[in-house]
C-alpha cells in the first residue's frame, strides 16, 4: 500500500478532496483484492481439509442412498421367495 504523499504547499480545499477521493478509492480498491485473495485461499483450504476427510458429494450420496433402497427391496423380495419355497417343504 502506498503511503500518502503530501506537500508542504498549501492546497484548496477541492484539491484536498480530491486527492482524499482518490485515496480513498485506491484503498478500497486494494481492500477488495485483498478480500477477494483471502476468500479464495480460505476456500481452497476448506477444499483440501474436506478431500482428506474423505466425505462425498451430494450427488454421489443421492446416487447410493438409491442403491440402496433398490438392494433392500431386492432383499425383501428374495426373503419372502425364501419363506415361500421353506412353506412349500414343510409338511
Amino acid at each position: 500500500m502506498k503511503a500518502p504523499q503530501w506537500s508542504t504547499a498549501m492546497k484548496l480545499p477541492e484539491d484536498l478532496l480530491d486527492q482524499i477521493s482518490r485515496q480513498a478509492s485506491e484503498l478500497f480498491s486494494q481492500g477488495q483484492q485483498a478480500r477477494s485473495e483471502v476468500r479464495q485461499n480460505l476456500r481452497s483450504l476448506m477444499q483440501s481439509q474436506l478431500s482428506k476427510l474423505d466425505v462425498v458429494s451430494r450427488e454421489e450420496f443421492e446416487a447410493q442412498q438409491a442403491v440402496l433402497q433398490r438392494t433392500r427391496e431386492q432383499l425383501a423380495d428374495l426373503e419372502q421367495q425364501l419363506a415361500d419355497l421353506e412353506s412349500r417343504l414343510k409338511p
